[in-house]
């Protein structure tokens, strides 16, 4: 749980400001309570998709066809489950999509307006289907 806490917390930091490094990184992570040491700040870097990007750590974008589609945003949520954003009355038709693919990670989709939850197997799987889900609409 502390680690699905500290991973959501580092997602907020960096949409909120410009960090340059894994040490600034971990220190704004301690100042929000959240003690961690580089090596698992790398790998929940590594595990969210954030990558450097003008010096800076950046979130995973949708790529234009998935945009286009509707599919704006993924993010692992809790242990079995990963949050899709989507453009407003466009959720269903991500879904279907997604439901189509018959990814063998994915259990179930339930869609709603702009939202849909995405019930993986496990926890491992979380990263894995949010790579396959970008590909579907890549």
């Amino acid at each position: 749980m502390q680690k699905t806490k500290r991973q959501q917390k580092i997602m907020s930091l960096i949409r909120a400001r410009r960090i340059g490094t894994q040490q600034e990184l971990t220190a704004l992570l301690e100042r929000s309570g959240f003690v961690a040491t580089q090596p698992s700040v790398s790998r929940d870097l590594e595990e969210l998709g954030v990558v450097k990007h003008n010096g800076h750590y950046t979130l995973p974008r949708a790529a234009e066809g998935a945009a286009a589609h509707g599919l704006l945003g993924l993010d692992p949520a809790g242990d079995c489950l990963v949050v899709a954003k989507c453009e407003p009355g466009l959720a269903s038709a991500v879904a279907v999509t997604i439901d189509r693919a018959n990814l063998d990670e994915i259990v179930g989709t339930v869609a709603g307006e702009d939202t849909i939850f995405i019930a993986v197997q496990e926890r491992k799987a979380q990263r894995a289907v949010i790579k396959k889900v970008w590909e579907l609409f890549g």
